[in-house]
């Protein structure tokens, strides 16, 4: 959260392959250490960057700790355009994206640092440009794609009709994103675009994972992490929203970028 009187952080863009606006902002100056570059962070769904990452005190422990820190709304969030057709929101456009973003920055390589949908967005980016990424650390995901195990059919039901009975998780992750102002047909769009994303990182990129105690969504991550020999954090009672809010989320992250 900024302080009282701080000079707002401009938001700069950059223009994707499809022509596709992403908002960003950097934040701080490089590190004295050479080998440290700057941290990209990147969001969930139906956030943006100021909600998931500056409200909850990440940009300023990443300062704290000598961090330069990139953050992105991604497209159909936040300062981002917002296309309102699924195909906008295949995982190659959105590592397309993150790569814009790093080339109007001037920044060669980044630390990662991604939360729920927003890792598939990251595991896009290593895919396609890995050596862009130094080290990364992926919150709130694990193996299973959480779209992919909805019924579009039952999305568009909530979304067009507010058919909202017997769909409990749909309603939990969708109900404050449309009390928050969200668009309906972004929302849609960016279910069908990311649904059954892949979660893959090259297994040279050292790889932390985070996930709470109490969070269903990374189901599958301890697994997920032996399999990578990747080290796995759990935060003891935390849930999927509580976990980023979590002192040891950030302990553990920034230790691990350092």
């Amino acid at each position: 959260m900024r302080a009282a009187g701080a000079t707002p952080v401009p938001t700069l863009y950059a223009e994707s392959a499809d022509g596709v606006l992403i908002g960003y902002r950097l934040r701080g100056e490089p590190s004295a250490d050479a080998s440290l570059p700057p941290v990209l962070l990147v969001h969930g769904f139906a956030s943006n960057a100021s909600v998931t990452w500056e409200g909850t005190g990440w940009v300023q422990a990443l300062a704290d700790a000598g961090r330069a820190v990139i953050t992105v709304d991604l497209r159909g969030h936040g300062d981002s355009d917002k296309p309102v057709d699924g195909d906008s929101y295949a995982p190659e456009l959105l590592g397309a994206d993150l790569q814009a973003v790093l080339d109007s920055a001037g920044v060669a390589q980044v630390d990662v640092i991604g939360y729920s949908m927003g890792n598939r967005v990251v595991s896009a980016l290593a895919t396609l440009a890995p050596e862009r990424i130094r080290r990364v650390v992926i919150g709130g995901a694990g193996p299973n794609e959480l779209f992919a195990s909805w019924d579009l059919d039952d999305v568009h039901a909530v979304l067009e009709r507010d058919e909202w009975e017997g769909h409990p998780l749909i309603e939990q992750v969708l109900r404050p994103a449309l009390d928050a102002g969200a668009d309906r047909e972004v929302l849609l769009a960016v279910i069908e675009g990311v649904a059954g994303s892949p979660l893959a990182i090259p297994g040279d990129i050292p790889t932390l994972f985070v996930a709470g105690e109490n969070d269903p969504v990374p189901a599958g991550v301890q697994q997920l992490a032996l399999d990578w020999e990747a080290d796995l954090v759990t935060i003891p009672g935390r849930d999927h929203v509580s976990t980023l809010t979590a002192r040891a989320f950030k302990t553990a992250a920034i230790e691990f970028l350092a």
